[in-house]
């Protein structure tokens, strides 16, 4: 039917190229279409951004290793002192600059936390790769949606084809009985169940028609092309891989799907969230230096209205001792959401057998109906043909040849959709181990 699609479209394109002059037709196969549909998809820029916006992230926490440095200043006005004494019966103004002025210098180092730089860095890496493992779990979905699409218009261009050589047969056999009402063989509602017939057959050619133009501007929009654009699809409906086992399906779930692969990163995210809480145990050393530059000197009498300069470089070591009972605490709720991950793991990794498994089974079913419907195909043919011979020798009346054709149609429609069905139950089979 491929082959048929393509013959057509040539004649057609080679015959009259005015009529796609203003329309740009477009044959593309399902990989083509994903593959346009990872560049373009709007869904996709998004996820890919959370990518950028993590990795800024753990450039931002790199920025902990890096000192701290402050600059500071301040201008004041300084009023007299007043010297008082001890027994407080006598006071005496002490006259003083009364502008002052301070400017200061400060740098500090964090040498020792536990780790914990490092730790918040790795951890840090480890969102950025759940990002990424994100974006190619939207990448399978959106894969999966455009392909849908695809292959749903692929399914109305075959039903809009059988539609068409059904009624190329409806109109010869109007031609006849026609012939046979001028010669008073049959009466006029002869001529009528013919012609309401075609009429049938074109009322289904319009909806399927109309049901293209939505599927194809649906697609153009997800796939970033010209909303004018035809696609046109060309993928084989051959059979693919259908020889596989489903453990080879399974085995391959387990190394490349996506959601596997962020359930087990979130393991790895809750044991270094439990390193770093536990670096809370450990004290805090630190380097520092300074200079400071201060205007009057006031630790002398009389005050000097002079600058007064000196720096100062040492390491601080502190310890916080309520995290000896805090600390635990938090180490045990980082246990807890650990074990909660592990249990997610394995759920997930059960959801994904499930999931393989029903589509590795639906796959081969789709395999299966595609034989048994093409068998009905060639019989209900095969009637047609037989029920022809005898409406035209007058030993069948047109109601036996309009149930003939009927099932004709209909045995087509399904091989058709079958036929679509397999591709689709194969590229949801790839989807399920995250290799789409």
């Amino acid at each position: 039917m491929t082959k048929k699609i393509k013959t057509a479209l040539s004649v057609l394109i080679a015959a009259f190229p005015a009529l796609f002059f203003s329309q740009q037709i477009k044959q593309m196969t399902a990989g083509e279409v994903a593959e346009l549909a990872v560049q373009n998809h709007q869904q996709l820029k998004v996820s890919a951004q959370n990518i950028d916006i993590a990795k800024q992230n753990t450039n931002v926490v790199k920025l902990q290793k890096l000192p701290t440095i402050t600059a500071s200043t301040s201008q004041f006005y300084l009023g007299d002192a007043l010297a008082i004494d001890k027994d407080f019966s006598n006071s005496t103004n002490i006259p003083m600059p009364h502008y002052g002025s301070s400017y200061a210098v400060q740098a500090t180092q964090l040498i020792f936390k536990g780790g914990l730089v490092n730790k918040s860095v790795e951890m840090a890496g480890l969102r950025e790769q759940l990002s990424e493992l994100d974006l190619e779990k939207n990448k399978q979905d959106v894969k999966f949606l455009v392909i849908s699409n695809y292959l749903d218009i692929y399914k109305t261009m075959n039903q809009e084809e059988v539609f068409q050589n059904n009624k190329k047969l409806a109109q010869e056999r109007l031609k006849n009985i026609q012939k046979f009402y001028q010669q008073g063989m049959v009466t006029r509602n002869e001529v009528i169940r013919g012609e309401l017939a075609i009429k049938n057959l074109d009322q289904g050619i319009l909806t399927l028609s109309n049901n293209k133009k939505i599927l194809n501007y649906n697609l153009n929009i997800a796939l970033g092309l010209s909303s004018d654009t035809e696609i046109v699809p060309t993928e084989n409906l051959e059979n693919k891989e259908s020889g596989i086992g489903m453990d080879y399906y399974t085995d391959l779930a387990h190394e490349k799907n996506p959601l596997l692969k962020s359930a087990q990163k979130n393991i790895d995210v809750a044991d270094k969230n439990i390193e770093i809480i536990k670096t809370d145990n450990a004290p805090t050393v630190a380097g520092f230096g300074g200079y400071t530059l201060q205007r009057p000197i006031t630790t002398r009498n009389p005050v000097l209205d002079m600058y007064s300069g000196g720096w100062q470089t040492g390491v601080s070591l502190s310890y916080n001792i309520d995290t000896l009972f805090k600390t635990k605490e938090k180490v045990k709720l980082g246990e807890l959401q650990k074990n909660q991950a592990n249990d997610a793991m394995t759920l997930v990794q059960q959801n994904v057998d499930m999931g393989v498994n029903a589509a590795y089974t639906k796959y081969q079913e789709a395999i299966q109906q595609a034989d048994i419907l093409n068998d009905s195909k060639r019989l209900a043919e095969e009637n047609y043909k037989i029920t022809e011979a005898k409406y035209l020798n007058q030993l069948a009346v047109q109601a036996e040849m309009i149930d003939a054709q009927n099932q004709k149609l209909q045995s087509e429609l399904d091989y058709a959709n079958a036929e679509i069905n397999v591709l689709y139950q194969y590229y949801n089979l790839l989807k399920s181990t995250g290799t789409l």
